[in-house]
């Protein structure tokens, strides 16, 4: 049977590269860390370590045991923070992972509902995008993630628990009046990164253009200057524009553009208390909040 804590020491080191630096982590010695990676090749019998000039990488076999190893050594932390949080809410650990615009909106009125109604709870925020979130919550490093899909995209969220929070319709920001999509299949646009302008590339097929995408950022703030400036359109979802709207810019909704926001958990019901907890917070503060 394979070794928890040498587990961690080679979920360490992948994520470090370095021995020394695991060894930090872990407040081991590097002699001690090479033992343990030693004595894991061994009850494996597989060569999980190449040395690489003055440094290591892992071999194929090695990175394949280290994702692994993240997955264990995140749900045994996680099983230990649940138990604890089952003694009681006034002590305990809850992890949520969101994106930037549910952070500048609706999830700082539900981490005020969780300090006022739990002060002793303990609650670690971490800003990140839907793909990376959920990646977090299946490895076991944080409990909830607030993840969205657009509509005919599907949840992508296999193997994990959705609870519907809100719906986001997008909007087509522009410097002037803003017409429809169509009206602009020959204006420059305002796009985000390739993983994120899929959305807006769908839209735009479906009214019978390309954008011509002259800029690409994900900061709204950025965008909504250079639609302000006459440099282009854009479209954004409404709680975008909620979290930071410019005065310069005009918006309308787009048909068909709406992101549904759920706020994702990993495990069977029901869910430990501190999670629930969350998830009681954070339905109540996207249930309050009006996107424009």
């Amino acid at each position: 049977m394979l070794d928890v804590v040498r587990l961690r020491v080679l979920a360490a080191v992948a994520r470090h590269g370095s021995v020394t630096a695991a060894a930090r982590e872990l407040h081991y010695s590097q002699p001690s860390v090479s033992h343990h990676l030693a004595r894991l090749e061994a009850e494996t019998g597989a060569k999980l370590i190449q040395r690489a000039g003055r440094g290591i990488r892992l071999t194929e076999a090695g990175r394949l045991l280290a994702e692994r190893a993240a997955e264990i050594v995140g749900r045994i932390d996680s099983a230990a923070a649940e138990l604890s949080a089952h003694v009681g809410l006034r002590a305990g650990r809850v992890r949520l992972a969101a994106f930037p615009a549910a952070l500048g909106t609706f999830v700082p009125g539900a981490v005020s509902r969780l300090a006022r109604e739990h002060p002793g709870l303990e609650l670690r925020l971490t800003e990140t995008e839907p793909h990376e979130a959920l990646r977090m919550l299946r490895a076991g490093h944080v409990d909830v993630a607030v993840v969205f899909h657009h509509s005919g995209t599907g949840a992508e969220a296999e193997g994990v628990r959705l609870t519907h929070l809100m719906d986001d319709p997008g909007y087509l920001v522009t410097s002037g009046v803003p017409g429809d999509l169509s009206a602009h299949r020959d204006s420059p646009w305002i796009g985000g990164c390739d993983r994120c302008r899929g959305p807006l590339l769908r839209l735009c097929a479906r009214a019978g253009f390309a954008p011509d995408i002259s800029f690409t950022t994900d900061d709204v703030v950025a965008a909504q200057a250079l639609v302000a400036a006459g440099m282009g359109v854009t479209l954004l979802p409404g709680l975008a524009l909620r979290a930071h709207r410019n005065p310069g810019v005009n918006a309308v909704e787009v048909p068909g553009s709406t992101r549904h926001i759920h706020a994702a958990t990993y495990g069977e019901p029901p869910p430990p208390p501190a999670t629930a907890a969350l998830l009681t917070a954070l339905t109540a503060a996207a249930r309050a909040t009006d996107v424009p």
